[in-house]
């Protein structure tokens, strides 16, 4: 330990004295909430840099990159971070450079509105107590012994009076407790399980090798941002292929960093019509007789009336649709473009570029999917990708973006992690064994019955009416009693992340319990009863970290847990003992053989590229000084080198032997390599999905690709549609991946939130009509909410869409039930749709001045400290 911490230890600083003053040292700023004065920050730097040392410390977030992070320790407290410098950068073997979000993890691990203590809501009390004071009850703290004690007797109070299926909630406890109801569906993938499931057998998941990428002559993003949503080295990774001579044409309702960093050509689309759109492109194609008919006679079913599956009726081809041969409404340019906004010329230009250039690339991202009925875009998407015929070649493919792997990724995975050894515990209310829950790729079988829970769109009816559908079964009735959030790393905010924040106070507000572990007062804690204090990653033994192909990270423990929070695993182990279950079945292994187990079972590919090998070199010694069981093993790397050094990335070349062409056996021959669908071939017709999505009981589809009006769609925004005489919600709200977040986290890092102030995004000429003018503070208003945030006027954005950055923590008015943060999801509905998907991006809003005090900025804003 330094001599400068020696002396503020020896001077009684307060521990929240102490961290402000610990980060002043690489700043020679402090805070002025602690008191002190400025110090010597030469000096100190110096003696940090003598006594200091760097650890892996990964970014442990959703973004969809995966960084390397590192952490500068000095006597238990992170002073710095740097990222990947662990080889030289370069095209073929990039640095895995951490963003602004991953490189501020340490102002989020040691801010001062870290849960210090557990804490108890004051006028909670077993039962409930006074439920309207959730959210602005004032915090008692207790002591361990009581929280665990207190949480331990009202869980087996509810499951002895109501049941388990009043539990909402599961984790590796609860499953051993006889499980909980469970909130499933998709989020960040929209509608595209399904369909992905059913037309291509998942084929399109997949994108070809990111090497491959730099043979396209173009490439289309689909309503992607990877510049902000992945950030990293997606971004990066796509450049390569522009310098190497491909043009990129984006299409979005805005004009995005993506655009203006890789963009050739941009072309706007509105919120939830990119079905309309790409129909009508699908008209030009067909009109010209630009589509590659021999890819889709001998490929696909369903495009023409020649071409149909086996029993269906030949008039229901997507062809004939598209001419308007039995609806009378031809799909030309013009009608797609009054839907769409998108000019005739502009489409049938892009139409006849993506149909003419060969070889392209054809990629969207999950945000247009995120839509009410969004199925029918990605139907959309797939088939007019496929009448290009650029599949199962070289610099060509139709895929959807899969986070970071195929947003410049994509082919074989070349390194990855072994398990940590845990057996799996299901839930007896929810077995995904064979309800076929959402696990990366499959979106639950909705025609099984043994299932016990809601989309996630249904949660809050589903407390505040007591029923939920549960698909084919129809409505059940339910009785939710406690909501279970002490987890083991699984949870997330939901109440901020999820549609209809308002309602959701209120299902909040009806139950007996709330209970969480959290590492700040984030939204569903500040609504919680009980909050146990939990340990972020760097407090933790460690783990192996993927995110894409081609690297691992390994992270290990940075620093000993803080105050007195505690690891997940730990809470539950005691949480065991207070109701009857024995913590060593709960957890058989401890967390140190957990990541020692996954180190062991890491494989690398071999160079021919079909194989793998085992990665890491352990010896018996290895095995003693971890204090592990194991076995020796040969691999290319040491345990000890791969763990000081944090990373293992395979090096690649444009000759080696990992480049991946998705679907090229198939397409040379759809006989002898049939894929998964029933068919066997890529299904443009495909009826099993319209019945898939019919068994959920939300909404339906027909069998090939048409568009119909989203609730909430353009067409609602107008009172007469036909006239364009607008509504009461005149305005669509779309919601993006925002820099200054992961999702809701990093929310409370103020220096994040100085620098990407949380604004509202609209057109110039908008702004104009309504006599706004930039910096304003605007009140937007939902059927479901309202917020108030500063205005940032452009000319980059669509005219009638508007924006704002998705994942801010809400902070609700209860005067006004205004929230001044401007959490997206206090304005998004909670609308069933599909296959479960939040609907997000089909949101229609009002705009005008706010009348009230204007708003500071959020960097300015009070932390949530809770001493």
């Amino acid at each position: 330990m330094s001599n400068f911490i020696k002396k503020a230890m020896e001077q009684k600083l307060s521990r929240k004295a102490f961290l402000g003053w610990s980060a002043a040292l690489t700043t020679a700023a402090v805070v002025p909430s602690y008191g002190l004065k400025q110090i010597d920050s030469k000096a100190a730097a110096e003696q940090l840099e003598e006594e200091g040392k760097w650890v892996t410390a990964s970014c442990w977030h959703n973004c969809g990159g995966r960084c390397l992070n590192k952490a500068f320790v000095v006597g238990g407290i992170v002073t710095k971070q740097k990222t990947d410098d662990t080889h030289k950068d370069s095209p073929d073997y990039p640095q895995q450079r951490g963003c602004a979000r991953g490189r501020s993890q340490r102002h989020q691990v040691f801010g001062a509105d870290r849960i210090k203590y557990p804490m108890k809501r004051k006028h909670w009390e077993p039962g409930g107590g006074k439920k309207e004071l959730r959210g602005r009850d004032e915090w008692v703290r207790i002591s361990w012994d009581e929280a665990l004690d207190l949480v331990a007797e009202e869980l087996k109070r509810v499951k002895s009076k109501y049941g388990n299926e009043s539990i909402l909630g599961t984790s590796r406890l609860i499953n051993h407790y006889g499980g909980g109801l469970v909130r499933w569906g998709s989020s960040s993938s929209g509608a595209w399980g399904k369909p992905q499931e059913h037309m291509t057998g998942f084929f399109s998941w997949s994108a070809n090798d990111r090497m491959d990428w730099r043979n396209a002559k173009l490439i289309v993003m689909w309503g992607s941002n990877p510049a902000w949503s992945s950030a990293g080295s997606p971004t990066y990774n796509l450049l390569q292929a522009k310098k190497a001579g491909a043009k990129f044409i984006f299409v979005d309702p805005q004009i995005s960093p993506s655009m203006k960093t890789l963009g050739d050509q941009y072309i706007p689309c509105r919120p939830g019509t990119d079905a309309a759109l790409l129909i009508g492109m699908a008209y030009h194609m067909i009109e010209n007789n630009l589509q590659d008919q021999d890819f889709l006679n001998r490929c696909t079913v369903g495009f023409d009336k020649d071409h149909m599956p086996e029993g269906a009726d030949p008039n229901e081809n997507f062809k004939d649709y598209v001419l308007g041969t039995y609806d009378g409404i031809a799909k030309t340019p013009e009608w797609a473009s009054e839907i769409c906004g998108t000019n005739p010329a502009v489409i049938r230009d892009f139409a006849q570029q993506i149909a003419t250039t060969k070889p392209m690339i054809f990629t969207s991202s999950f945000a247009p999917a995120r839509t009410y009925r969004g199925q029918q875009f990605c139907q959309a998407f797939l088939t007019v990708g496929w009448m290009t015929g650029n599949v199962g070649k070289s610099g060509a493919g139709v895929w959807t973006n899969n986070y970071a792997s195929n947003q410049s990724y994509g082919g074989k995975t070349l390194v990855r992690g072994g398990g940590r050894g845990l057996p799996p515990v299901f839930n007896p209310l929810f077995p995904s064994v064979t309800y076929g829950a959402y696990d990366g790729y499959r979106f639950g079988k909705p025609k099984n019955t043994d299932f016990h829970g809601m989309a996630y769109t249904e949660t809050y009816d589903a407390i505040l009416n007591n029923e939920y559908h549960a698909t084919v079964r129809g409505k059940v009735p339910c009785d939710i009693r406690m909501i279970w959030l002490i987890r083991d790393g699984s949870g997330y905010n939901y109440l901020n992340q999820s549609s209809g924040i308002m309602k959701g106070i209120k299902a909040f507000r009806k139950v007996d319990a709330v209970f969480t572990n959290d590492i700040a007062l984030s939204t569903i804690s500040k609504y919680a009863d009980i909050v146990l204090p939990a340990t972020t990653e760097w407090e933790k033994e460690g783990m192996i970290k993927s995110g894409n192909p081609e690297a691992i990270i390994v992270t290990k423990k940075v620093i000993e847990p803080l105050f007195e929070a505690r690891t997940e695993e730990w809470m539950d182990r005691e949480l065991a003992k207070r109701i009857g279950l024995n913590p060593d079945e709960v957890y058989p292994i401890n967390e140190k053989q957990q990541l020692f187990n996954s180190l062991a079972g890491a494989q690398v590919i071999k160079a021919d590229g079909n194989d793998y090998e085992a990665l890491v070199t352990i010896t018996a010694k290895d095995i003693k000084n971890w204090g592990v069981d194991g076995k020796p093993q040969k691999g290319k790397i040491s345990l000890e080198e791969l763990v000081e050094k944090g990373s293992f990335q395979v090096p690649r070349s444009p000759n080696d032997n990992f480049t991946v062409i998705q679907g090229e056996a198939f397409v040379k021959d759809p006989i002898a390599n049939p894929l998964t669908t029933k068919s066997g071939k890529l299904e443009i017709h495909c009826q099993s999905l319209s019945d898939d999505i019919a068994a959920y009981g939300f909404t339906t589809i027909p069998p090939i690709a048409k568009y119909e009006p989203p609730v909430e769609g353009v067409e609602d925004t107008y009172k007469d549609w036909n006239k364009k005489i607008k509504g009461d919600y005149p305005f669509q709200l779309y919601t993006i991946h925002y820099a200054r977040r992961s999702h809701s986290v990093f929310d409370n890092v103020p220096q994040l939130r100085e620098a990407f102030p949380q604004e509202f995004v609209m057109n110039k000429r908008d702004a104009n009509e309504l006599g706004l003018k930039d910096g304003d503070t605007v009140l937007i208003e939902s059927r479901h909410g309202k917020v108030i945030r500063p205005l940032f006027v452009t000319e980059t954005m669509m005219p009638g869409v508007v924006t704002l950055g998705e994942g801010a923590w809400v902070e609700i008015d209860e005067e006004t039930g205004i929230d001044k943060a401007g959490a997206t999801n206090t304005l998004c509905g909670t609308h069933l749709s599909g296959q479960g998907e939040e609907p997000w991006n089909t949101t229609n809003v009002r705009v005008e001045k706010y009348k009230g005090k204007a708003l500071l900025p959020d960097a300015e804003w009070q932390q949530r400290i809770i001493f």
